[in-house]
């Protein structure tokens, strides 16, 4: 083995070949920036495709293009974050967050009374 790799830079070249090597079916899709960069990306055919990738050039978020125009993805748009409120309302009733509230603010009245500021 040594004879045969002789003066060869490791690493650098690969042995194999192309030869019999069939690439599966491909499609280039196309993305669009806010910046107006447009850029394609090669994806294999039957994959689900993003509808949105980084720009290559700016780094911003590119959209992809269908027929030329931009693809809008309609389960990003309505859905706004959760915020902890209403994950509160998810798991509490209005009464029992009023009863909560009372106990608090009653607690909170009578550490103040007596001179405590905090818990």
């Amino acid at each position: 083995m040594a004879e045969t790799m002789r003066g060869m830079r490791l690493g650098a070249q690969s042995l194999e070949s192309d030869v019999g090597v069939q690439l599966s079916a491909r499609q280039s899709v196309g993305f669009l920036c806010p910046k107006n960069h447009r850029f394609d990306l090669v994806f294999a055919e039957g994959v689900e495709l993003p509808i949105a990738w980084q720009c290559q050039f700016c780094e911003s978020s590119a959209t992809r293009l269908l027929d030329g125009a931009a693809v809008i993805d309609d389960s990003e748009a309505d859905t706004a974050p959760r915020t902890h409120y209403d994950m509160v309302k998810e798991r509490r009733s209005e009464q029992e967050l009023e009863q909560l509230l009372e106990e608090m603010l009653v607690s909170m009245r009578k550490r103040r009374s007596q001179g405590q500021v905090s818990v």
